[in-house]
């Protein structure tokens, strides 16, 4: 499997991409975006960027803490972590996601047939892309902030879901003590009037990162496992058809 970092141009500077090319690709080529969690591109998400690739996809993991310097943050690093965050927006994100859009389409994949995946932090990012793009498809893990504004820059997405454009999927764990269950119900309530095809799962005994394996006192294989077969499902009947 070929992968490599290459560099985009975006409104506010360059910006680092994360590539995996599939050693067999599908025909008609898709790809994957995938959003990281709130400690950058790190190994963990280079890996899932990977197994993507290993799916078929091409498969791009974009660097979207380049305003704030970059680089990954440790998982016990709450200061850097939050430090990064707070320098992000939704209308940034936005154009940080269409400039990897737009290089997939000179690689020959139409917007139709590309996903978004995204985690923790990148799973609110990618309910922000089904409100806002069209897209092939969209799946959220354990997503925060989707409810609830986290800033002015980063406000409540439920208004947004009568114009949603793009199919998504949301899945959660009935342990995460940063998502409650009330939130998960209220994005379920608020569904109900998405013009495209949604669907959320919750899992039991899960918490918060349940499908990250290199935080061991998160992992949860089980949940992982059917979550990760669930994401390829909604990928294949939205992207393949197209």
């Amino acid at each position: 499997m070929d992968a490599e970092t290459i560099t985009l141009a975006t409104p506010d500077g360059p910006m680092d991409v994360y590539v995996a090319r599939s050693p067999s690709p599908a025909d008609p080529p898709r790809a994957v975006i995938v959003v990281q969690e709130a400690f950058g591109v790190n190994e963990h998400i280079e890996d899932v960027t990977r197994r993507f690739a290993g799916a078929g996809y091409l498969a791009v993991a974009p660097h979207l803490f380049h305003r704030s310097g970059g680089g990954t943050i440790a998982y016990d690093d709450r200061d850097g972590m939050a430090r990064h965050v707070a320098a992000v927006a939704d209308e940034h994100t936005l154009d940080d996601l269409d400039a990897v859009l737009e290089w997939l389409r000179t690689e020959g994949i139409e917007d139709r047939r590309v996903g978004v995946v995204g985690f923790c932090f990148g799973g609110r990012v990618a309910f922000l892309v089904a409100t806002r793009r069209s897209i092939g498809a969209a799946v959220g893990f354990y997503g925060g902030g989707i409810v609830h504004a986290r800033s002015d820059a980063r406000p409540s997405l439920l208004p947004g879901v009568p114009a949603m454009q793009t199919p998504w999927l949301g899945l959660f764990g009935d342990a995460d003590e940063s998502i409650p269950a009330d939130d998960v119900e209220a994005i379920e309530a608020a569904l109900a009037s998405a013009p495209v095809s949604t669907e959320v799962q919750v899992y039991a005994n899960a918490g918060h990162a349940f499908l990250n394996d290199t935080r061991p006192d998160r992992h949860v294989p089980e949940a992982a496992g059917e979550a990760w077969s669930r994401t390829l499902t909604w990928f294949d009947e939205h992207l393949a058809g197209g």
